[in-house]
């Protein structure tokens, strides 16, 4: 029976003493995604995993402390990105892609400029680059996503762009493939919870070891892929970087928000897929 992200086994690694969670499935060079704000392994959409899996080996996971993983989120957001290589280890896996969306991609170029031997290519999905950006997040975002659970009508204004009829069609849809393995239990709830997402975050921001100025000497290719309306991260912000960021190539989908893989998951795929090469 072939794998997909509907039936792929999920497994465990034993690293820093906790069990971490992941599944391995499809055929190519190894793929880590790196997961939003709340995130777990089956709040990815399946038909974006799928049309990934079909060129690459696709490796979910989930954070220590959430989901199926055991311990707890780290508030350094370097012990976060830690997972990567240890699970890469795990799997006897040397060199590898990452793809991070939104608080995941802050976590994926972590991975990318602390791991520049192993990392080969990096996908950055509804997220913003290191440092300070001048666009904040939109109130709009903490009205929706620190609720204890999200319903399909937040999710319109978390993931997609609800003033269009096209993308809140395209949330519907994705809501539903995403619903048929996803046990919403899993899903983080308690505030506690969500501070420890936000001390990673702010680490980020905070720069020390200045990525944002790395990305002018950075020799592997990165892609960024951004809604034209994201309330979460700014698109916008990737502008002043994109002419000092000789390997980074920015794609923005139109009439889409923070999360424009679950809105045009196969068009999506496509774009990371030639990216990928």
């Amino acid at each position: 029976m072939k794998m997909t992200a509907i039936n792929a086994e999920t497994q465990f690694a034993e690293i820093n003493s906790h069990k971490i969670a992941y599944r391995q499935f499809g055929k190519g060079v190894p793929l880590f995604f790196v997961n939003r704000f709340r995130g777990v392994m089956d709040t990815w959409d399946p038909l974006f995993l799928d049309s990934l899996a079909e060129k690459n080996t696709v490796i979910l996971f989930d954070y220590p402390g959430i989901g199926s993983s055991e311990g707890e989120l780290p508030l350094d957001i370097f012990e976060v990105a830690g997972t990567v290589p240890a699970l890469a280890d795990h799997l006897e896996i040397e060199k590898f892609n990452v793809l991070g969306w939104s608080y995941g991609g802050l976590v994926a170029q972590t991975v990318t400029f602390q791991n520049p031997d192993r990392v080969l290519k990096t996908v950055l999905i509804g997220t913003n680059p290191p440092g300070e950006n001048a666009i904040p997040i939109e109130p709009v975002f903490f009205e929706h996503a620190l609720k204890p659970i999200n319903d399909l009508e937040d999710e319109y204004y978390l993931f997609f762009e609800p003033a269009s009829e096209k993308s809140r069609q395209a949330a519907k849809e994705s809501h539903e493939r995403i619903a048929e393995r996803l046990d919403r239990d899993l899903i983080p709830s308690t505030q506690e919870g969500f501070q420890r997402y936000f001390a990673g975050s702010g680490v980020f921001k905070e720069d020390k070891l200045n990525f944002r100025e790395a990305y002018k000497t950075l020799k592997s290719p990165v892609l960024v892929i951004s809604g034209d309306h994201d309330i979460s991260f700014a698109t916008e912000n990737w502008f002043p970087l994109l002419k000092n960021a000789p390997t980074m190539q920015h794609i923005i989908l139109n009439d889409a928000g923070h999360g424009p893989q679950h809105q045009y998951p196969e068009l999506t795929a496509g774009y990371v897929n030639l990216f990928l090469g």
